[in-house]
């Protein structure tokens, strides 16, 4: 993979847009979450709103359910009744779970899927479709973010947020709002204590990991920003990438595995 990452042209890459991408700053440093606007434009747009009004400063890591989620939000609240004002933000969301097919650019990976009848790439992201329902959704993989929620659908509004730190539990495909991924800084997340209460829940209150702020880039002067790269996934390089880790032909490999789960396939950010 690495020689197929060094011989990547300079249009193989992608910048990320700073109206899309949001800085989680904790103690022990930043994590950079990219939007995923195309699939959840409502829940991305309520999220930025969240940020804006400084919603998530001083809240905290709540939850850390080994294998499994990060979670963060409001100690307060819940999924669906934030204590801490929302200020601008919408207190429900329709619920975005599919979109569309029409008009979304997709790269199928052709290893085929238990969870959907296609899996594939869009934008960066891994996402399944249907062509049968002409429907289309983000994939629950390692490092992508979800809105919390209650048992309505539409009682996820992005003011608890969760990031998969385990094993893809795709069984949440389609049954939350898929918002982002992270594209740098996972080890901050996946490397935190895990939560001794139910579902991973931090039971003693200072072992809660305080968020020190949450900005949009696009508000953060440019000095200041995190200087990144993400492999477009619309390119041959990309194919050339998948191909490495499908047939991994380096001498510690004996038997090649032949294919390669969706989740499996790595979505490389590199600083600039």
């Amino acid at each position: 993979m690495q020689q197929v990452l060094e011989a990547a042209k300079p249009d193989d890459w992608r910048t990320l847009a700073p109206e899309n991408t949001l800085y989680l700053e904790l103690p022990r440093g930043r994590v950079v979450i990219e939007l995923a606007t195309a699939f959840a434009p409502l829940h991305a747009d309520n999220i930025r709103t969240l940020v804006r009004e400084k919603y998530f400063d001083g809240l905290a890591i709540l939850r850390v359910q080994d294998n499994f989620v990060t979670q963060w939000g409001d100690p307060a609240g819940s999924d669906e009744h934030a204590a801490r004002p929302l200020g601008k933000a919408k207190r429900t969301l329709a619920a975005e779970f599919t979109r569309p097919l029409k008009g979304l650019p997709f790269t199928r990976l052709a290893d085929g899927d238990v969870f959907a009848p296609e899996v594939g790439f869009s934008g960066g992201f891994p996402a399944a479709r249907d062509p049968k329902s002409g429907q289309a959704w983000l994939a629950h993989c390692y490092g992508m973010v979800g809105a919390g929620r209650d048992n309505d659908a539409e009682s996820g509004n992005g003011a608890e947020l969760y990031v998969v730190i385990g094993h893809a539990p795709r069984q949440l495909d389609r049954n939350i709002a898929t918002v982002g991924r992270v594209v740098k800084g996972m080890e901050l997340l996946s490397s935190l204590p895990r939560g001794s209460g139910p579902l991973g829940f931090y039971e003693d209150p200072g072992q809660r990991l305080p968020i020190l702020s949450m900005r949009v880039a696009a508000d953060v002067p440019v000095a200041e920003r995190s200087a990144l790269e993400l492999l477009r996934t619309d390119t041959a390089t990309f194919q050339a990438l998948i191909e490495s880790r499908r047939n991994r032909r380096d001498d510690w490999y004996h038997v090649p595995a032949g294919s390669i789960d969706l989740c499996s396939v790595p979505l490389p950010a590199r600083e600039t």
